[in-house]
């Protein structure tokens, strides 16, 4: 499973057209145990910098973390 800590985070309030049911929804940039980073977006409980998260599922492309 994949995992790592979040490297920077924000809130989408105003998204595009595809995705406007879902705001707000926040996307992270994590940085992953096995090296690299991915901007995701977070399931559940919002993150902060510094928290461990790991992968849920991915949907439509979008792969989807929560809080570890």
């Amino acid at each position: 499973m994949k995992s790592g800590v979040v490297y920077t985070e924000t809130v989408v309030h105003a998204a595009p057209e595809q995705f406007v049911a879902d705001a707000p929804y926040q996307l992270a940039i994590v940085s992953l145990e096995d090296g690299g980073r991915l901007t995701v977006r977070v399931d559940g409980e919002r993150v902060v910098i510094g928290d461990r998260v790991e992968f849920v599922e991915e949907r439509n492309g979008i792969s989807f973390f929560r809080k570890a």
